[in-house]
């Protein structure tokens, strides 16, 4: 006989695949209505391309193409770079900052939480949590230059708050009686933050770098203003300075997949690492 967690497993399964046919039908009504839209005229193609443009553009900025009608010159994807190249730069720039986010943010989350300079530093960080990236990217471009520097500072400014946050909140959260429960049989300080503390902590902090990452994206555009080229987020900007709604709708379109993407791979990592995690 199967064991109740099984039987819940098995369930879950199950509840998931009957989603999958509501997903796939929300989608292609979706389209529908979006290729209804723009084959009765209702929104002119300047302001919302049709969805076979929008194709077209995907395809010809992974490919070698005329670089006009009837012209012998052959240019490479979208400013020489194919779209995949452009989302993997960003990615990478993402990747750097916030992962540096984690590596500071977590650790100053910790401390934070459990000495007074919680009190002092939490008003800053929320000051900070506050600004928008557009603030301060000139700044960064002023401190740092135009080149991947500023890009990665500005990513890390945006993540660090919600990872931060989220550690001070995970470990608020933790109850007094576990902690005491093992400095009472012997535990160290440093042991009690290994076994309890992180351990109770992660789910919060999984949950910050979710948060993080998605902060990450809306900022990749802003990061991406100045010199972002190869990258999706300046590829995007530079279109809709030319008007090319074709190509910024398929670039805003790869960066949301490419978000939904690295959401569902934080959320596996989540399930391996915390599997608990909802089943008290």
């Amino acid at each position: 006989m199967a064991s109740p967690t099984t039987v819940r497993a098995r369930a879950v399964r199950r509840q998931r695949l009957r989603r999958i046919p509501l997903h796939v039908g929300t989608l292609v009504a979706l389209v529908a209505l979006w290729w209804l839209v723009t084959r009765l005229g209702l929104v002119r193609p300047l302001f919302l391309p049709p969805p076979g443009d929008v194709w077209d553009a995907f395809v010809r900025a992974n490919t070698d193409h005329p670089l006009s009608p009837g012209s012998d010159r052959i240019v490479r994807g979208e400013q020489n770079y194919y779209l995949w190249e452009h989302l993997l730069a960003s990615l990478q720039r993402i990747g750097l900052g916030v992962g540096a986010a984690v590596v500071v943010g977590i650790p100053v989350g910790l401390v934070m939480a459990t000495t007074w300079l919680g009190v002092v530093l939490e008003p800053y960080l929320s000051f900070l949590r506050a600004l928008p990236p557009l603030a301060y990217i000139g700044l960064l471009i002023v401190w740092f230059g135009i080149g991947d520097t500023s890009k990665v500072w500005l990513l890390f400014l945006a993540a660090f708050p919600p990872i931060a946050m989220a550690t001070i909140s995970g470990v608020r959260g933790v109850r007094e009686d576990m902690v005491n429960a093992v400095l009472s049989l012997g535990a160290s300080r440093r042991q009690t933050l290994t076994a309890v503390m992180i351990p109770a902590t992660l789910p919060e902090i999984l949950t910050g770098v979710r948060v993080a990452v998605g902060f990450a994206w809306t900022t990749v555009v802003a990061a991406e203003i100045a010199n972002g080229i190869p990258g999706i987020g300046a590829l995007a900007y530079l279109s809709g300075q030319k008007l090319n709604s074709d190509l910024v709708v398929a670039c805003i379109l790869v960066i949301g997949l490419a978000a939904i993407a690295l959401d569902l791979g934080l959320k596996f990592l989540e399930k391996v690492l915390v599997p608990w995690r909802g089943k008290a």
